[in-house]
C-alpha cells in the first residue's frame, strides 16, 4: 500500500518589506543608506536629549511616546536609584556571582542575572502580576482585599505572598520596600496605585506581611501609566546595574569565593526523592 505524502501548502501570509517603527527614526548618511547621520526618538534629537534631559526623562520619552511631566520624571528617577541594586541576597544576584566565580565570560552575566531577574520570586514576572492585581482592585476597599487574599493556605514553612508584590521575605517584613514605598507617596507624583497599595500593606502588617520590591515598583509604573509588559522589563532594566556589579566583583576570584553548603545543610524535598 502506498504511503501518502504530506501536502506542502505555502502560508498563507504577507510579510512586510522592511521593518517599521513609531519609535525611532534614522536620517541616512548620503554616502551609505544603512549608516545613520541623525537620529531621532519619538520625533526628539537623541543627542539634544543627551545634553538637555536625564536618563529617566528619555527612558520615560522612549516607552511612552512623550516626555514625562517634571513629578512623573522625580518618581520615576527616585525608583531608578533606589532599585538599581537587588542585593546580594537575590537569586538574580546570586546567580551573576555563582557564573562569575565559575569563569563565565564577563559579557554573559548580566544575561545570567536577568533570567533568573525575569522569574515570578521576586522578579519581574511578579511585577506584571502586581501591576495587574493593582489595577483590578483600585476601586476596591484594601481591608476588603485583604481579607480575600489572606483568607489562602499559606504554607508550613517559608515565605507566603498575599497577592503579587505583598508578602513575607526571610519570614518578616522587609523594611526597605516599605521605606521607599512611604518616600515615594511623599512625592507630587505620587498616584492611586501607590496610595491603595499602602493601604493594602498596613492591613496585611499585623500578619508579618507587607510591601515587596515588586510591588512598589509596579505601583509606581501603574502611576506613570506604563503598560504592565513595560513594566515588567523596566524593572529589569532599573536592576541589571547592581546585578552586573556584584558579578563582576567576583569575576577574577576563585570558586571558594562563594558559600558551598555541606552535606548537613544540603537538604533534598521528600517529594524530589520520589
Amino acid at each position: 500500500m502506498a504511503v501518502e505524502k504530506n501536502q506542502v501548502r505555502k502560508r498563507d501570509m504577507t510579510f512586510v518589506n522592511r521593518t517599521r517603527t513609531r519609535i525611532w527614526q534614522e536620517t541616512p548618511t548620503e554616502e551609505n543608506p544603512y549608516l545613520a547621520e541623525q537620529c531621532r526618538c519619538h520625533g526628539y534629537d537623541i543627542l539634544e536629549l543627551a545634553g538637555k534631559r536625564s536618563f529617566a526623562e528619555v527612558l520615560f520619552l522612549l516607552f511612552q511616546g512623550e516626555l514625562p511631566t517634571p513629578e512623573q520624571a522625580e518618581m520615576l528617577e527616585f525608583l531608578c536609584i533606589a532599585m538599581i541594586n537587588p542585593g546580594p541576597r537575590h537569586p538574580a544576584t546570586r546567580a551573576a556571582m555563582n557564573a562569575a566565580v565559575s569563569k563565565t565570560h564577563p559579557q554573559h552575566l548580566l544575561p545570567i542575572g536577568l533570567s533568573v531577574l525575569g522569574g515570578a520570586h521576586l522578579g519581574s514576572a511578579e511585577v506584571l502580576a502586581s501591576m495587574r492585581f493593582l489595577t483590578a482592585n483600585l476601586k476596591r476597599l484594601p481591608a476588603e482585599v485583604a481579607e480575600e487574599s489572606l483568607a489562602a493556605p499559606r504554607p508550613d514553612e517559608g515565605d507566603f505572598h498575599a497577592a503579587p508584590g505583598f508578602g513575607s521575605r526571610f519570614g518578616g517584613i522587609d523594611p526597605m520596600p516599605r521605606q521607599l514605598a512611604a518616600q515615594l507617596g511623599t512625592l507630587p507624583g505620587a498616584g492611586r496605585a501607590l496610595a491603595w497599595g499602602a493601604g493594602f500593606a498596613e492591613e496585611l502588617t499585623p500578619q508579618g506581611l507587607g510591601w515587596l520590591g515588586p510591588g512598589v515598583a509596579a505601583a509606581v509604573f501603574c502611576d506613570l501609566g506604563f503598560h504592565y509588559r513595560v513594566g515588567a522589563g523596566l524593572y529589569q532594566l532599573i536592576s541589571a546595574p547592581g546585578v552586573l556589579a556584584h558579578g563582576l566583583e567576583l569575576a577574577n576570584k576563585p570558586i571558594t569565593a562563594m558559600p558551598f553548603l555541606d552535606e548537613e545543610h544540603y537538604v533534598i524535598a521528600a517529594e524530589a526523592k520520589k
